[in-house]
């Protein structure tokens, strides 16, 4: 963002009859804090604050905001953390989370994608990606609401079923929750049963042709899926890899 822009989103006071998206940004380093809330106000965003990860622990849950964007370095919790504890509770398990970090390696990627966040960035980083990302993510999180509603299918595979007016998923009769991505990958799946799909094509259909991040988050996303749906971890499972292509989804 430019600095003309910054000057304009000060004195930006009209009147937005869209509702805001809610967006938690959570860092310690204050003129992060301040870069990213300005920035974001002026793009029409709600913005809230957090600086340790408790404090944006009990911000999720009594705010439910649209998407959280987390620093890993915290001076209590770190952002692995709190990331993975909004994942495993019911009220914020569904929050998309954008993971910020000032490591490169790719074991850190992974580690935060592993952790249930849903893209990743690193710092230093210019605020026009920062907000390209969060709006791809939002993007992705709105596709997944569309598939509810009434009239909705029943997609089935063996005991498996997706409900997508009630947005519920179920092996036998046991619920499977789901998140936003996770969801909306196994539609995906279960749209396209018994064909091939190569990683491109989930890739676009699931995170967008906009996506920027990295592409082995379908693997993470894969095995995320298949912890939750298989009952026995030695029976054949339900989403199988063609190497060097991508996967298929089979009874």
């Amino acid at each position: 963002m430019s600095q003309h822009d910054l000057t304009r989103a000060q004195g930006n006071t009209s009147a937005n009859e869209k509702p805001q998206p809610k967006l938690l940004i959570v860092d310690d380093e204050q003129s992060i804090l301040d870069f990213v809330s300005l920035g974001m106000r002026y793009e029409g965003f709600q913005v809230t604050q957090a600086t340790d990860g408790y404090a944006a622990l009990d911000l999720a849950a009594r705010l439910r905001p649209d998407i959280v964007v987390l620093d890993v370095m915290l001076p209590d919790l770190d952002g692995l953390e709190v990331c993975r504890r909004l994942r495993t509770a019911e009220a914020t398990a569904d929050i998309p989370i954008l993971m910020l970090t000032a490591r490169d390696g790719v074991n850190e990627r992974i580690a935060g994608l592993d952790g249930g966040a849903d893209d990743y960035l690193t710092k230093p980083f210019s605020f026009e990606e920062l907000l390209a990302r969060v709006r791809a993510v939002l993007r992705r999180q709105h596709r997944v609401a569309a598939g509810g509603g009434p009239g909705g299918r029943v997609l089935e595979m063996g005991d498996l079923s997706l409900n997508e007016a009630a947005r519920e998923v179920r092996r036998g009769e046991r619920i499977i929750e789901l998140t936003a991505t996770e969801y909306n990958l196994l539609h995906l799946f279960l749209t396209h049963p018994r064909q091939v799909l190569d990683r491109q094509t989930i890739l676009n259909r699931v995170w967008g042709y906009d996506f920027m991040g990295e592409t082995n988050i379908i693997e993470v996303y894969v095995r995320y899926l298949r912890e939750k749906i298989e009952d026995n971890a030695s029976a054949p499972k339900f989403i199988q890899t063609v190497r060097g292509v991508g996967y298929v989804l089979k009874g």
